[in-house]
């Protein structure tokens, strides 16, 4: 079965966790829990056939940015989530897509932007 590996970025508190946690358990997070690192996996049908997104939810905190280097490194696709409520968390996102090129060495990258309401 083919294999994806897909990296939830954004600034904390856009929601990644929500969302993901949304998407592979079909449940809505109501608590507000800070992310360090979270790895979860989601049988899907791509094109007909199944495959499994291995999907990596990171932590949006400047004290954990050093480790996204290696979260990227290891991506094949990329998730990056900004709050609707926060313009500062979409103002970040363009220091995000710089260093997924960098890390990458590419300028182009399977990348889905995604606003979000976060509370």
């Amino acid at each position: 079965m083919r294999e994806f590996k897909v990296v939830v970025l954004g600034s904390g508190g856009v929601g990644k966790s929500a969302l993901t946690v949304q998407f592979v358990s079909g449940c809505f997070m109501e608590k507000y829990d800070p992310t360090i690192e979270d790895f979860y996996r989601k049988e899907i049908e791509v094109d007909g056939s199944p495959c499994v997104l291995e999907i990596l939810d990171t932590a949006g905190t400047e004290q954990f940015a050093s480790m996204r280097d290696l979260y990227i490194k290891n991506g094949q696709g990329f998730l990056v989530v900004y709050s609707i409520t926060n313009h500062q968390t979409f103002q970040d996102i363009k220091t995000m897509k710089e260093q997924i090129s960098r890390v990458k060495g590419m300028d182009r990258v399977p990348l889905l932007l995604v606003g979000n309401k976060s509370w």
